[in-house]
């Protein structure tokens, strides 16, 4: 009886210890994003205007994404997709992935990490109920860059995407028609519990306490408040 109750612990030590280690890939992504997120706001006259991020619905950062190939390119990166709440707070963290490719004469591969500013709900919608592309499912432009563009926030851009991305010490609004996001149905089970939803999961706060939501949360008040 000794010895079965020590297996039954032991077993049971394990499996919490392969869940947290899983679960250590989605914190990572999380503390990716928010070193993105400081690094692009810091560049005080080419980052993204602070108007923006206060009348934003979602933001996307996807670190690291790749875009490689001869000819025929494809991009690939995993990242996240945070809501705003009613109350004006940001919600759990949802995994994505982005994929997509273009045709053209080009060469070699880069890695450059996106942000992508929604303006509408639908938006955000469109991404938990499935895949969303933009340019086919949203209206999405090159995003402005650094505080002489907060004017022209509301005035002159009509888009519902805002799209960023930095590469090679560079940061800049992008095009990224034809890229697609989708939910990253395995990160997410492996945060959240395989039973959870993305409806859910943008839904609730219990992630909210976790030390790499918070810096996240944080991040975005702050630099949505500048």
């Amino acid at each position: 009886m000794h010895r079965s109750v020590l297996l039954v612990v032991a077993l049971a030590l394990t499996f919490v210890s392969t869940a947290a280690s899983a679960a250590a890939r989605e914190t990572a992504r999380i503390a990716d994003a928010v070193v993105v997120l400081d690094e692009i706001m810091q560049i005080r006259e080419e980052g993204i205007p602070p108007a923006l991020l206060r009348n934003a619905e979602a933001v996307a950062i996807i670190p690291g994404v790749v875009k490689a190939g001869f000819v025929l390119a494809g991009r690939f990166g995993r990242g996240l997709v945070v809501v705003r709440n009613e109350d004006g707070s940001w919600s759990n963290p949802l995994f994505v992935t982005i994929t997509g490719g273009s045709i053209g004469w080009q060469a070699g591969g880069q890695s450059s990490d996106v942000v992508l500013v929604f303006r509408r709900r639908h938006s955000v919608d469109n991404i938990v109920e499935g895949k969303f592309t933009l340019g086919a499912d949203a209206a999405v432009v090159a995003g402005p860059v650094g505080r002489r563009a907060e004017a022209a926030v509301d005035d002159t851009f009509r888009a519902e995407v805002f799209s960023y991305a930095r590469s090679r010490g560079l940061f800049a609004g992008v095009s990224l028609e034809g890229s697609g996001l989708q939910v990253d149905h395995e990160a997410n089970a492996r945060y959240y519990g395989s039973d959870r939803s993305p409806q859910s999961i943008i839904g609730a706060r219990d992630a909210a306490g976790r030390e790499s939501v918070r810096s996240l949360h944080n991040r975005l008040s702050l630099y949505a408040s500048e």
